[in-house]
């Protein structure tokens, strides 16, 4: 990502783990909405190890292809895609999304026309049409409580409990928000230069709240525009990894999960880390007890797995310093 003269309109990142078949109708998507943009794509491959690169060198010789030799995690691999773009717009893609009529010229059109826009995103949906969260609030400790708690899915109407990802609102009103997932979104590359990349210490999880956080706080704006319509069938994992049973890989997730929130509490809300941690653990230890003197013996059964969440949070806290230190990478 360059400063001088820019080659294309859009520059689409893509970072691929071992996604090859879905990565393939992602990228068929994207050639049939790029219209007459100029529009320049690049897939990081994070060491995958199913013939992802094979397939793209093979089917789509258009495409900058990056490989890794390992697996760089979310943030850290975009950010070796920005090191090559050239367009004066960036659409972060996840290989597991696939763009819908019209919503790349969309995306540019939208972005033109509001100036103070740093960063876009639109509705994503599953291949049925369903609703997935795709604009939401900034994470503090209240807001994560009401999500824990359960009263967020409750009384997803509300505007109080349902504010964390804004579930109150109607999903087709464009409004000014806190952040979009990084399924899809558009940034403008001079913001991106400014702000700096993807914080590297966050490997999966909170990435893109970060750098939704920061492009705020230099005065731009992020913007949800419903009309972009997304397919996303990866669905909505760093919300799902709380409700994983914790067999190895829940719990691996979860582990990620609890060390992004960790370090990015500590860098935006300093001890409110600590808070953040207790109320958690507190909620997991409270659950606990209630699911332990249960009448149904599945609940009782599901007592020791939130013993193991505590288990898990306390490593994530010993792992990162308490938010201060990302572990080494690959997590």
């Amino acid at each position: 990502m360059t400063s001088g003269s820019l080659q294309f309109d859009v520059t689409i990142v893509i970072v691929s783990f071992n996604t090859r078949d879905v990565l393939r109708e992602c990228l068929q998507s994207v050639y049939r909405e790029a219209g007459s943009l100029r529009v320049q794509v690049i897939v990081v491959d994070n060491a995958s190890t199913d013939g992802t690169a094979a397939m793209i060198e093979r089917e789509f010789s258009g495409v900058l292809l990056i490989r890794s030799e390992v697996n760089l995690g979310f943030g850290p691999a975009n950010n070796l895609g920005f090191q090559a773009a050239g367009g004066r717009y960036i659409v972060l893609l996840n290989s597991d999304a696939f763009l819908s009529e019209g919503s790349l010229q969309l995306s540019v059109a939208h972005m033109d026309a509001t100036t103070r826009a740093g960063l876009g995103g639109g509705r994503l949906i599953g291949r049925d049409g369903s609703w997935q969260p795709s604009a939401r609030m900034f994470p503090t400790v209240f807001n994560d409580l009401l999500v824990l708690s359960g009263l967020a899915a409750r009384f997803p109407h509300s505007g109080f409990f349902g504010r964390a990802d804004r579930t109150w609102a109607s999903p087709m009103e464009a409004a000014e928000v806190d952040w979009v997932p990084g399924a899809y979104s558009i940034v403008r590359a001079e913001v991106l230069r400014s702000v700096g990349s993807f914080d590297p210490r966050f490997f999966l999880y909170y990435e893109e709240v970060d750098l939704c956080k920061r492009i705020k706080n230099a005065g731009h704006s992020i913007w949800y525009w419903p009309d972009i319509a997304i397919v996303h069938i990866g669905g909505e994992s760093s919300r799902q990894v709380r409700s994983l049973q914790l067999s190895r890989t829940g719990a691996q997730l979860t582990l990620w999960r609890m060390r992004s929130m960790l370090l990015y509490y500590r860098k935006h809300h300093g001890l409110s880390a600590w808070l953040a941690v207790g109320l958690e653990a507190l909620w997991y230890w409270l659950r606990s007890q209630r699911r332990r003197w249960s009448k149904d013996a599945d609940r009782r059964a599901s007592a020791s797995d939130d013993l193991h969440l505590i288990s898990i949070l306390s490593q994530a806290w010993r792992d990162t310093a308490g938010g201060r230190f990302s572990p080494a990478q690959p997590w």
